[in-house]
């Protein structure tokens, strides 16, 4: 557990250090929210006949596909807000990175993740896939199953979408914090998706997730999906992801790990390049 948490501790100070290049971060923010866009894309797309034709598998479907979206920010590299909640608050707590410091890389990733999932969820609709028929005059099962989800969401109470967010990012962050305890790509991947398939199946929420299917709903003009809507459910299920990633599993293992790391002294939390060192460090490969 130790080697994980210094690198989570050693991850947390290269983001720290990332952000001073805001374009870059934002890009890579932005990358994150459209990979986790693809996956809710493809959520949607081969659910939908299953949504329509009333069949119990739906949610284990769903929840197998999922994986790939959090495979491909892991992989291919990008910066998650909700994966962030747990490795910020980590760096916070062993005080190589200011409270500021760990919130601003959370907001960042934040504005960035929001950005791709805009794009990405304008991309689909103008690629039309979601209003594909298998026979003319036929409900598209895409956007029925698109329909069905957005209902759903926005039926819930905001205690609901809180609590659903604590438990889904409880459980995103636990498969990102496995993930860094081994060094094998085949166990990462088998985690991911055993990590993803629980909490898409239980019904749990993710607030980036939430970004792409909300945008989708709006260019789809799904009805009831309003910008209130969706700045509703962002601004509670984003919480509940905070306290679900940050508190249960961030503060759960910094706080029963052994201290290795100095802390910070200083105004600047976030400590000045050793000789040689470069001034702008990319993110530890396999960290989202």
């Amino acid at each position: 557990m130790e080697d994980a948490l210094d690198e989570q501790v050693a991850t947390a100070r290269s983001k720290a250090k990332l952000l001073r290049s805001p374009g870059r971060y934002l890009v890579l923010s932005a990358l994150a929210g459209a990979f986790i866009g693809m996956g809710v894309v493809l959520m949607v797309s081969v659910s939908g006949p299953l949504s329509a034709a009333h069949s119990p598998w739906v949610k284990l479907v769903q929840g197998l596909v999922f994986g790939v979206a959090l495979t491909l920010v892991i992989f291919a590299g990008g910066e998650l807000a909700t994966s962030n909640m747990m490795t910020m608050v980590q760096g916070a707590i062993r005080r190589v990175i200011s409270p500021v410091n760990a919130l601003a890389v959370i907001v960042g990733s934040f504005v960035g993740n929001l950005v791709g999932s805009v794009a990405l969820a304008w991309l689909v609709h103008a690629a039309g896939v979601l209003d594909v028929v298998a026979a003319p005059g036929a409900p598209a099962p895409g956007l029925a199953g698109l329909t069905g989800m957005l209902t759903a969401k926005m039926a819930e109470s905001g205690e609901a979408m809180f609590f659903r967010g604590v438990l889904c990012n409880f459980l995103v962050c636990l498969t990102v914090w496995m993930g860094v305890r081994t060094r094998s790509d085949a166990a990462k991947i088998m985690l991911i998706f055993a990590g993803i398939l629980a909490f898409v199946a239980s019904g749990f929420e993710h607030v980036v997730a939430n970004m792409t299917t909300f945008s989708l709903g709006l260019f789809e003009h799904v009805p009831g999906d309003t910008l209130a809507a969706f700045g509703h459910n962002l601004l509670l299920v984003g919480l509940g992801n905070l306290v679900g990633g940050g508190l249960l599993v961030g503060v759960a293992y910094a706080f029963t790990g052994r201290r290795t790391a100095p802390p910070v002294t200083g105004a600047d939390s976030v400590p000045a390049p050793r000789a040689g060192e470069a001034p702008l460090a990319a993110p530890a490969a396999g960290n989202a």
